[in-house]
């Protein structure tokens, strides 16, 4: 089994700061590209940022400039710095992964089961 286990999500005012973590592990073979996306009440998960295992970013309009993602190969781990947060940032923030199970031929994409980030006015 694989499991990803996200943690850091929380309450913080405008302008504040906040780190989400994710950690991948089980029977995990490699780890292509990470990434972490977001669903606000009433709208369609988008893309926050993601990264590729050579470390190639991509980040969704909005939040360019404030958020930064990195990843650690090593751990299997990615984390995103969230700086500069603003209300309309509040949302449930899911961690995902490519990954290829030991023994398997394919990638599958893989999710974390969510964690909360408010950001009050």
């Amino acid at each position: 089994q694989v499991q990803l286990v996200e943690s850091g999500g929380g309450l913080v005012q405008a302008g504040g700061s906040l780190r989400l973590s994710c950690a991948a592990s089980g029977s995990i073979f490699s780890i292509t590209t990470m990434g972490w996306y977001r669903q606000a009440p009433g709208k369609q998960r988008e893309l926050v940022a993601s990264i590729t295992s050579g470390g190639s970013t991509n980040y969704g309009t909005s939040v360019k400039g404030r958020f930064t993602i990195s990843r650690d190969n090593a751990k299997n781990t990615v984390v995103l710095q969230l700086n500069s947060l603003k209300p309309e940032d509040t949302a449930v923030y899911y961690c995902n992964a490519g990954i290829q199970r030991i023994g398997a031929q394919f990638v599958l994409s893989y999710w974390g089961q969510g964690t909360q980030v408010t950001v009050s006015s």
